[in-house]
């Protein structure tokens, strides 16, 4: 971590906003192809760490391993953690070489070391991205959270940018209730969580789901289990074959790019969970822990006599569930409700690009902007990866492997001044 009284320079090379996985993958990325960018650039996050959000969020949920190969990891090398695993194989779970969570930390730790990367985190979030001129060249002026400022050529985006995304019943519930008794995925730490003999309400299907009902079973609660349609399992959120060119080609060569954004919907199709924690939760059901309400939601809900009265707005499809009548719902106080229900992705709402979107406006389709083949944006050398960048990566944008395809297209523009749009 760099002290923040004594490290930050007037002026940095590169920016890179945030300094999770696909700012560490952009990183090694960088410095493999160029050594000599090393003390050219800064990455921003509030910890002063890499990773920080990452591992917290594992740990919050306790989750055992990765939902990706052994191949996707930061390190330019898709080999490196398969070696750095061979003295602890039995951290990589089947199928497919599926890393252990302790086992890729340790091996991000050992690549940030190997990499050199640990000062490379500046402690303090970026508030505000605002394009500027500097000795009549186009920069951008990065405002952070502990009031300074830095001037810096290029910008790269990495934090991600997605918002929680709340059902609209949350915004209709008229009565008063104690705020944490109604949270969003993002907000909840199993570690500190006491549940024993109540009732949790988790709402949807995905895979976070999953380890939130697992984690309040094993914490003595039952858990009612909702999600808008039938809950299925799937190995990956996106079919392998769209890290590659099996299915990626026909993504490029589509001009559209609004039948390119309903390719992504459906390459992603929802949320999913892997074969493991289904058939755990399946297990758990036939012991009376879980309860399954599928193909249901939330019409509306109200706190009373401590607790949530449901009601599901399409009680017609389940006359009945394991002869438990899907009406019951309403006759069951639920201590807790958990919404699990994703993130939503809009360049327009993210709060660093509105300054950006005001001096270089850009076309966006559903909330993803039309960046050009290096991630940059429209006339600027600001640069998006994560979800926002799908358009051009495909559907895996935001999974690890959508980190290295990323920086397989930032990095030539970060090194090669005939794709640089400014001096």
């Amino acid at each position: 971590m760099l002290d923040p009284l004594v490290t930050l320079p007037e002026f940095i090379d590169l920016a890179i906003v945030g300094a999770g996985l696909h700012a560490l993958t952009l990183a090694t990325h960088l410095l493999q192809k160029k050594k000599s960018m090393r003390g050219r650039f800064l990455a921003f996050d509030p910890s002063g760490t890499w990773m920080s959000q990452w591992e917290r969020q594992f740990a919050a949920f306790e989750i055992p391993h990765l939902r990706s190969p052994a191949v996707h990891q930061p390190d330019p090398d898709p080999h490196a953690l398969r070696t750095f695993a061979a003295p602890r194989p039995d951290e990589l779970f089947a199928p497919y070489d599926l890393p252990g969570t302790q086992l890729f930390r340790d091996f991000c730790q050992e690549t940030i070391r190997r990499w050199q990367l640990a000062d490379c985190v500046y402690p303090a979030r970026v508030i505000r991205v605002e394009p500027c001129q500097n000795r009549g060249r186009a920069r951008f002026c990065l405002h952070l959270s502990n009031g300074q400022s830095i001037i810096s050529r290029r910008v790269v985006i990495a934090n991600g940018g997605a918002v929680p995304n709340l059902p609209e019943w949350v915004g209709e519930i008229s009565t008063s209730y104690p705020q944490d008794r109604l949270l969003h995925s993002h907000q909840i730490d199993l570690r500190g969580s006491r549940l024993q003999g109540e009732r949790v309400l988790i709402v949807g299907g995905g895979l976070t789901s999953g380890h939130l009902a697992l984690g309040a079973v094993e914490r003595g609660a039952q858990v009612l289990l909702m999600s808008r349609r039938n809950v299925y399992d799937k190995l990956f959120d996106a079919d392998p074959g769209w890290i590659g060119p099996k299915y990626l080609k026909g993504f490029w060569a589509e001009p559209d790019l609004h039948t390119r954004w309903q390719m992504i919907q459906q390459a992603r199709n929802g949320g999913s969970m892997t074969p493991t924690v289904l058939s755990q939760l399946r297990r758990l059901e036939r012991e009376g822990k879980v309860v399954f309400y599928e193909q249901c939601g939330v019409s509306q809900a109200e706190w009373s006599d401590n607790g949530w009265q449901i009601h599901c707005d399409n009680s017609t499809v389940h006359e009945c569930i394991h002869h438990q009548s899907i009406d019951s719902l309403s006759e069951r106080l639920c201590q807790r409700i958990w919404v699990a229900t994703g993130s939503q992705l809009d360049a327009r709402n993210h709060p660093l690009l509105q300054d950006v979107l005001a001096a270089h406006p850009i076309e966006c389709v559903n909330g993803l902007p039309v960046i050009d083949e290096h991630l940059r944006w429209q006339g600027c050398e600001l640069f998006i990866m994560g979800g926002l960048a799908a358009l051009r990566v495909g559907p895996a944008a935001r999974n690890l492997s959508g980190a290295r395809a990323a920086s397989d297209r930032i990095v030539p523009a970060l090194t090669k001044s005939s794709l640089a749009l400014m001096g």
